[in-house]
């Protein structure tokens, strides 16, 4: 995580406007982006494998195109965990791990205003 690609700020991402909502929806705002992040900070998940086995079913292209993407960004790191045949598993980087309390947010307003919406175990809030 001490790497400078993931300290500095990520550039190129002014598209539409200036707006950190905006510009921060780019990266991450898609069905599926903090959906892997949320494994990841939650549910500990670092492999492809176990990404693919999530409850909401993403697709294998799909996935392996949000990894990518958080890859350049710098909001996660990929390492390889065996040689023959290689096999990556993914790590949030600090810039992952500050997504956090948006995560937290989120699941707070969906449980205050969304019926039948699940708590999930303090446990896992607290990791």
């Amino acid at each position: 995580m001490g790497n400078p690609k993931y300290c500095s700020k990520i550039t190129g991402c002014l598209q539409r406007s200036k707006c950190p909502i905006t510009n921060t929806l780019d990266l991450v705002g898609d069905k599926w982006t903090l959906l892997v992040i949320r494994d990841m900070l939650f549910l500990k998940k670092r492999s492809f494998n176990e990404f693919l086995k999530s409850f909401e079913g993403v697709a294998t292209n799909i996935l392996a195109d949000r990894l990518k993407r958080l890859e350049e960004y710098g909001i996660i790191e990929k390492r390889p965990y065996r040689k023959a045949p290689v096999r990556y598993e993914y790590r949030l980087t600090k810039r992952g791990e500050d997504l956090r309390p948006l995560l937290m947010e989120m699941i707070h307003w969906g449980h205050k205003h969304i019926e039948g919406i699940g708590m999930p175990p303090k446990k896992l809030l607290e990791a």
